[in-house]
C-alpha cells in the first residue's frame, strides 16, 4: 500500500513539473523595438534621454509577394504583424509637420502603390487592425513609396537623425522603403 502512495505522488509531482516547464513557442514575427537617437537602448550616455521609442512585429517576406498581395493596397494596415506598432514619444514632436503630443499612439498605415497614408491613432493595444476606429485617429499624413533594388526580408523599422532637430522613421520590408518626417 505504501509503494502504491509513494508511487503516486511521484507520478502526480512529476507530472506537475513537466506542464510547468511548457511554455509558448517564440513567435514567427519577434517583438523588436527601435529608438530615436538609433541604438539607443546600446549607446546610451549618463543622462541622455529617447526622443521616441517605436514597439513592432517584424514579419518575414518568405518568398512571398507582400504589398499588393499579402498586404493589399488601400486598405488599413497594422504594420507589421500581431499588435499594432505602439510609437510611444517622449516630448511634443511633430511627424510629416503635424504637431502630435508627448504619449503613447498606435501607428497605422494605408499602402498605395506610389504613396502610403500614416496614421497615428489615440488607441493602444490591438491585435492587428481589426479593431481599428478612424475616428480616434490623432493625425495623417501621406509619404511616397519608394523602390528598393534589395530586399529587405524581415519587416524593419529605423529611426534615423538627420540634424537640426530632424529625424526620419523608415518602415521597410520586401522593395520597398518609406520615409516619415520627424521634428523634434
Amino acid at each position: 500500500m505504501r509503494f502504491l502512495i509513494y508511487s503516486l505522488i511521484i507520478i502526480f509531482s512529476t507530472s506537475i513539473a513537466v506542464n510547468a516547464q511548457s511554455f509558448r513557442k517564440i513567435d514567427k514575427s519577434p517583438l523588436d523595438v527601435a529608438y530615436l537617437p538609433d541604438n539607443f537602448a546600446h549607446d546610451r550616455k549618463d543622462g541622455e534621454k529617447a526622443i521616441i521609442k517605436v514597439y513592432y512585429s517584424r514579419p518575414q517576406k518568405k518568398d512571398r509577394e507582400i504589398f499588393g498581395a499579402k498586404v493589399p493596397y488601400g486598405k488599413v494596415w497594422r504594420t507589421g504583424a500581431n499588435e499594432a506598432v505602439e510609437l510611444k514619444a517622449f516630448q511634443d514632436i511633430s511627424i510629416g509637420g503635424k504637431k502630435l503630443k508627448a504619449g503613447t499612439y498606435s501607428l497605422f498605415t494605408i499602402p498605395g502603390e506610389n504613396e502610403w497614408t500614416i496614421i497615428i491613432n489615440s488607441d493602444l493595444d490591438y491585435w492587428g487592425a481589426y479593431s481599428y476606429q478612424e475616428k480616434n485617429d490623432v493625425l495623417r499624413i501621406k509619404v511616397q513609396a519608394i523602390s528598393n533594388s534589395k530586399v529587405v526580408e524581415a519587416f524593419s523599422i529605423q529611426l534615423k537623425d538627420k540634424g537640426n532637430n530632424s529625424a526620419v522613421m523608415r518602415l521597410a520590408w520586401d522593395k520597398t522603403i518609406v520615409e516619415i518626417p520627424i521634428g523634434y
